[in-house]
């Protein structure tokens, strides 16, 4: 009896401590489901990310699994100077005090790059050096709110990062977001794990650099970054087959790509956050994932 008395103590003792030190839910990468060479890890019990490189269609593509416990405090935003600058990732990352992973966020509009779509009012230059989107929030500051045009983008509240293809503003910002990422209204590429790219966009055959995020669910997100080092990137479309094909995804957003695509990280006994694809250009704003 003393015996079975004290395995009981003893598992409840160790219980609690294996339950903290590893969240079910967490998409670690094991030898079962890696997609490739394991690069990095970071690991404390508020953030939890693995980091994978490996070759698709010949080129060099990383893929980085993120658990957050409060995706509503621990995903954050920093931006260049609202209708004045652009700025490099690593500036505006060194804006957010802690943050351990980074990649670029929303497409713009600039004197380079001075498309805006048809719906919009004013003209281009009306929006330089600031990002697309009918809605822009940050920090819980609304900058922008085109009323009659629909937004296509990502959105942060309590909840997490959730994704829009088309909806009214007034939803948008009914659910109180906190932070507001966009680009072009092509790019929400799965709901569902269902393909939901224009079929006849040309933009989603084009081979380039991507940084495209995916969400599991409340606390689990993917990033797949796509590299030209030794080729000319990848398309869209073959971006989503391999979501489609390696994992169950309530959504996934093409965030802006080509020379804008980055993707910066913090080994966890480190201070700085150092770039892991090449170096790049100037962009608006980023997406940071902290402790």
């Amino acid at each position: 009896m003393g015996k079975r008395l004290l395995c009981l103590l003893l598992c409840l003792l160790l219980c609690p401590f294996a339950a903290a030190e590893e969240p079910a839910d967490f998409i670690r990468n094991t030898e079962l489901d890696s997609i490739g060479k394991l690069i990095r890890t970071y690991d404390t019990p508020t953030l939890k990310y693995t980091m994978e490189k490996f070759l698709m269609e010949g080129e060099i593509c990383w893929l980085t699994r993120i658990w957050v416990q409060d995706p509503g405090r621990q995903i954050r935003k920093a931006t260049s100077q609202w209708k004045e600058n652009l700025l490099y990732p690593e500036q505006m990352a060194r804006q957010i005090p802690g943050a351990a992973l980074a990649v670029n966020g929303s497409g713009f509009v600039s004197p380079q790059y001075p498309w805006i779509p048809e719906d919009y009012p004013g003209e281009s230059r009306d929006y330089w050096y600031t990002p697309l989107g009918s809605v822009t929030v940050t920090d819980g500051e609304v900058l922008r709110n085109l009323e009659g045009v629909p937004y296509y983008g990502l959105a942060l509240n309590a909840e997490g990062l959730q994704m829009y293809a088309g909806a009214d503003n007034g939803e948008v910002l009914a659910a109180e977001p906190s932070q507001t990422w966009s680009f072009y209204t092509g790019c929400p590429m799965l709901r569902d794990n269902e393909d939901i790219l224009p079929a006849e966009w040309e933009f989603a055959d084009q081979h380039a650099s991507r940084t495209i995020i995916g969400r599991v669910d409340r606390n689990n997100y993917l990033i797949l970054t796509v590299t030209r080092e030794r080729g000319k990137g990848l398309t869209l479309r073959r971006a989503s087959e391999f979501f489609r094909e390696n994992f169950s995804t309530e959504w996934v957003y093409n965030l802006d790509g080509g020379q804008s695509s980055a993707l910066l990280s913090r080994k966890q006994d480190k201070k700085n956050m150092l770039r892991l694809t090449t170096k790049g250009a100037r962009v608006v704003d980023i997406m940071a994932f902290i402790e």
